[in-house]
This record gives structure tokens, sequence and C-alpha cells, in this order.
């Protein structure tokens, strides 16, 4: 009888360890971007990383690295549809190569305010578009809270309508709906990884960028591009994905704190950067940068010249749609 009760204990003992250990099972995310660690979306993710460690007791962990230190983005994202625990910062031009749809957030003039983005997230086209990233190409959003704000052309002259543009080389990323937008508004896109941009602009390789005030402070891009046009041509949402294997072998729970949490971060340093853009702004022209302001564009011909972007792409229909539960 003691040997039964002996064995009995044992038997129970190991059953609430093995149960213990299931629980205490750990799960970690490498989240990469390719900006600075001074830049505000680097304190967002580490914000991000802190609750969801917080909220898991620190099952649920993520480690944030800045400058692409986990490769280039296009890598990092097929890494990430084999399964690899790798979530990474993009935008929806990227993601436009699986989907083509999804383009059109970052098509020219297409979202305006950070209200259009919240109602953009529950659209159920959106949705839509969503899963079929998810189930057809592994990739799973987490968020698109993440508004850098407007992109602006940035060069060595002003550009007030889109003729001014014509025969200049502005560095854009080199995603098609990127490349066709800056076709499309007047000027010759030029592919570059954002480390090579102040080296070709300094041997005038390329003629200008188009970016947020934010990241083209931090990266002291005026030292080379002294002029801000401010065209607005582009309201930069970005996109939080992961590893769709990776997500889904996550307990519910994890999964649903992960997404609250990333979207939590997002909105607040989105709402961050749009109260800090005029103090941005204002140093840059402290340190020498000379502003066209919005004002002084002719934003309607740039308009007009964006929508050439969507025919080429072949997502007007998809634009429609957005603009239809957007009531615009």
């Amino acid at each position: 009888t003691m040997k039964k009760m002996l064995i009995g204990a044992l038997t129970l003992s190991l059953a609430v360890a093995a149960s213990a250990g299931a629980l205490a099972e750990k799960y970690n995310l490498m989240f990469s971007h390719t900006l600075t660690e001074n830049d505000p979306y680097h304190q967002a993710f580490v914000q991000w990383a802190d609750a969801v460690s917080e909220r898991t007791n620190g099952e649920l962990t993520i480690d944030v690295y800045a400058n692409a230190q986990l490769g280039a983005e296009e890598d990092v994202i097929e890494q990430m549809r084999m399964g690899a625990n790798i979530g990474h910062n993009t935008d929806f031009a990227r993601l436009g190569n699986y989907v083509p749809e999804v383009a059109v957030f970052n098509g020219p003039y297409m979202l305006e305010s950070l209200d259009d983005v919240k109602k953009a997230q529950q659209l159920d086209c959106v949705k839509e578009w969503e899963k079929r990233l998810e189930e057809e190409f592994g990739l799973k959003v987490l968020s698109f809270a993440y508004v850098q704000g407007y992109r602006n052309v940035i060069s060595n002259k002003a550009v007030t309508k889109p003729e001014d543009l014509s025969g200049m080389k502005i560095r854009t990323a080199g995603a098609p709906i990127w490349q066709e937008s800056i076709r499309a508004i007047g000027a010759t896109p030029v592919s570059l990884a954002r480390s090579e941009i102040y080296s070709a602009a300094q041997t005038k390789a390329i003629d200008g960028i188009e970016d947020v005030y934010t990241a083209y402070a931090n990266a002291q891009l005026n030292e080379v591009l002294k002029v801000v046009s401010e065209t607005h041509h582009i309201y930069l949402v970005n996109v939080s994905v992961c590893s769709a294997d990776w997500f889904n072998s996550l307990p519910e729970e994890y999964q649903q704190i992960l997404v609250e949490e990333a979207d939590k971060a997002g909105y607040a340093v989105s709402e961050s950067i749009q109260e800090n853009a005029d103090q941005v702004k204002q140093e840059m022209i402290d340190a020498g940068v000379t502003i066209v302001p919005y004002e002084d564009i002719d934003i309607e011909a740039f308009k007009a010249a964006g929508e050439k972007a969507y025919e080429v792409m072949g997502i007007t229909e998809a634009k429609k749609a957005v603009y239809e539960g957007l009531g615009k």
C-alpha cells in the first residue's frame, strides 16, 4: 500500500511538473526595423516589448533590432514566411508584392489622417486582404497603427508642381507602388537602401529623396539635402508583421496581448510624432533647411498626377473599396 501511495504521489508530482513546464514554455520574437535607435519608432517597439513581457510574466519576450541588424527587409520577410520567430516593421508597399490590393495604402494621397488609418484597419476588405497574407503567404499583420506622417520631396531645389520634378532622380524604396508613385508625380525613382542615401546625395547619384521629417532629421540628411518641399504625397503607414506559423503557435491569450500592445504602442507613437512634427520642422529650419510650405504646393496637380500610380498597379478598384468604406 505504501509503495502504491509513493508511486501515486510521484506520478502526480510528475504530472504537475509537466503541466507547469507547459505553462512556463517561453516564446520569443526577434523584431527588426531599418530605422536608427534614436527614432521614435524604436522607443515604441521597446515599450511594446516591455508591455508584452509584463502582461505574460516574461513568457513572451520581444527583442528589438534597429538598423536592419537582422538583414535586408526582403530577406527578413522571406524568413518569416518560412516560419522563423521573426517580426519586422515594413509597409504595405512591400506586402503588395504578395497581395497587390494592400499596396493602395502606400499610394499617393491615399490616407490623410490618423482617423483614416483607424477606420481603415476595421474595414472588411482590409481584413480580407490580411487574411490572404496570412493563409496564402504566411505573413501575420500584427498592427498598422504606426504612422510616420507625411512624406515630402527633399532635395536641393524648390518643388511646387509635378513639372518641377522632371528629370530629377528621387530615392525611394524598391517596391513597385513606391516606384510608380514617384514616377507618377513626375520624378525618376531610384531604389536605394537607407544606409546608402547620404553618400548617394553627396556624390549626386541622386537629386533627392522622399521622406518624413523625423527620419530625415535623425539620419542627418539635412547636411546634404537642404530643401524640403511639403508635397505630403504619401501619408506613411507602417505595418508590423511576423510569421503566421509562429504567431499561430502561441497560446490564444498571448496572441491577443501581442496584437493589443502593438496597436497601443503604435497609436501612441503616431500621435506623438504628429504632435512633435512642428518641433522637428523648426529644428531643421534652425539647422539651415529651407521649407517650401504645403500652402505653396499645387496639391491638386500632384493628386491628379498621382492617380496614374493606381492605374499602372491595377489597384484602382481596391482604392475605391477603401474609400467607400471610409465614406470618401
